[in-house]
């Protein structure tokens, strides 16, 4: 069972900051994808952005593309979501996943971390 672990979520104003990651100490992450989803209340989980290990391609869908960042670090086996510019819309809990057979992942998840976004 890969183990993921999030952390970084917190309350910010609109137009503010924070930093996600995902920690695993699974030795595959490296042939993994790390995906970021999120889920706001009363809606489906939906996701955000991507990593694929392997050669490092992100992909990262259109209401946060030039706002959030997805980086990795290799040494650490922790993935990143850099957010950036928030929005009150980008409230959600977010939830990090891996999986091997590429972008977005669903085969492992995290327990979500809570990010909110005050006007």
């Amino acid at each position: 069972e890969v183990q993921l672990v999030e952390s970084g979520g917190g309350l910010v104003q609109a137009g503010g900051s924070l930093r996600l990651s995902c920690a695993t100490s699974e030795p595959s992450f490296e042939n993994y994808a790390i995906g970021w989803y999120r889920q706001a209340p009363g809606k489906a989980r939906e996701p955000v952005s991507c990593i694929n290990m392997s050669d490092g391609h992100t992909t990262s869908v259109d209401s946060v593309k030039g706002r959030f960042t997805i980086s990795s670090d290799r040494a650490k086996n922790t993935v990143y979501l850099q957010m950036n510019s928030l929005k009150p819309e980008d409230t959600a809990v977010y939830f990090c996943a891996a999986g091997p057979w590429g972008c977005y992942p669903t085969s492992y998840w995290g327990q979500g971390t809570q990010v909110t976004v005050s006007s």
